[in-house]
């Protein structure tokens, strides 16, 4: 059997809306919209936002997104302010890790997505 994809079903938290306004900020496009699921992609990148509030789940939930650049990523998602505008923790740099350069953000759920540069 040869598999296609995984597309994971993330919860939104307590504000969809919201919620989908911060991934299209991160550069994701919504590829189709149910109301309640909303399909998003960048790149070969692809999952569906749930209208779905639990935080005990969210906050143990994590993704790992590959970058081609993580200083360009940064700089891009810095300069939008996404903490304030969306009541998210603050984005910090880029920092060194064994699998690769990363940053981290926690979205409106509480579920963290790990943004890595792989190393060369």
């Amino acid at each position: 059997m040869n598999y296609l994809s995984i597309e994971p079903f993330i919860p939104s938290g307590h504000d969809f809306a919201k919620s989908k306004q911060l991934f299209q900020e991160l550069g994701f496009k919504i590829e189709w919209d149910g109301e309640d699921l909303v399909g998003f992609q960048n790149g070969n990148c692809k999952f569906i936002l749930q209208k779905y509030d639990n935080k005990a789940f969210a906050e143990n939930l994590m993704l790992s997104v590959k970058v081609a650049d993580i200083n360009e990523f940064w700089k891009d998602v810095s300069k939008k302010n996404l903490s304030e505008r969306f009541g998210i923790q603050p984005i910090g740099q880029p920092i060194e890790q064994p699998y690769g350069k990363e940053v981290n953000i926690i979205d409106i759920a509480g579920v963290c997505w790990h943004f890595i540069e792989e190393p060369a």
